[in-house]
């Protein structure tokens, strides 16, 4: 039978990598078996806005307006935050995390799309074996869980790409994928006008994903025009652990 992951203690690499040597991937892409792209039923009025924060070549900025938008409305959000922004925003990281309107969570540790066996996504080569998911995922959760005192309790992969064995491997190390049902700034593109209007169509129940390491693009004009319509109209905002518990 195969083995089970410790109770209570992070999977070691050789752990992963042994449980997961001979496990092929049925299924690549940005839904698979494992990845949560709404919320639950008793949350669905609700929508939950999440922003990454790539690092590194992704960039390692930090969107200030955006950020200050969500705080002047009072509105919830969840950060996906990989390493390298962390290491080059040490007290912007301090900020985001002790403020209750926000949930910090695992955006990775060298912001790369999780595959057993390599496959890329956008450009971005994927990690090539159950061992480097592992070294993807725990890394960052790693440092995570020394900052904040506690574990992050979501993940999102660079890219937001994922195989069926990385997203079980993200299960054995106590992470909950987070997908997206709402493309607010694909990749913090797009002008703000249609960042506005991407934001006014998410559904109730919606999971939004947009960027926050990018302050010259569109998303915080795009934010803060399609905001004040969203609260007008009765629409709720909530962090992804709030909706999940």
């Amino acid at each position: 039978a195969r083995s089970s992951p410790p109770s209570g203690a992070v999977p070691t690499r050789a752990f992963v990598t042994a449980r997961y040597a001979d496990a092929a991937p049925a299924a690549w892409g940005l839904d698979v078996p494992g990845v949560i792209t709404g919320l639950p039923r008793s949350a669905a009025p609700a929508i939950a806005l999440t922003f990454d924060a790539c690092g590194g070549p992704g960039g390692s900025g930090y969107d200030a307006a955006l950020v200050d938008t969500l705080r002047t409305h009072g509105v919830p959000a969840t950060l996906f935050l990989n390493a390298r922004w962390i290491d080059a925003n040490p007290a912007t990281f301090e900020s985001l995390a002790a403020d209750p309107l926000f949930e910090i969570a695992n955006h990775g540790t060298a912001h790369r799309p999780l595959s057993v066996t390599g496959r890329s996504a956008y450009g971005i080569a994927g990690t090539r074996d159950p061992g480097e998911v592992h070294d993807e995922i725990a890394g960052n959760l790693a440092k995570l869980t020394a900052l904040l005192g506690r574990p992050p309790a979501f993940f999102r992969s660079g890219t937001a790409h994922y195989d069926d064995v990385a997203t079980r491997i993200a299960a054995d190390l106590g992470q909950r994928i987070a997908g997206f049902s709402t493309n607010a700034d694909g990749g913090a593109t797009p002008p703000a006008a249609q960042v506005r209007r991407e934001l006014l169509d998410a559904a109730p129940g919606a999971i939004v994903i947009a960027h926050m390491n990018h302050p010259t693009a569109g998303t915080a004009p795009g934010l803060a025009a399609a905001l004040p319509t969203l609260l007008a109209a009765g629409r709720t905002f909530t962090r992804l652990s709030d909706a999940f518990r």
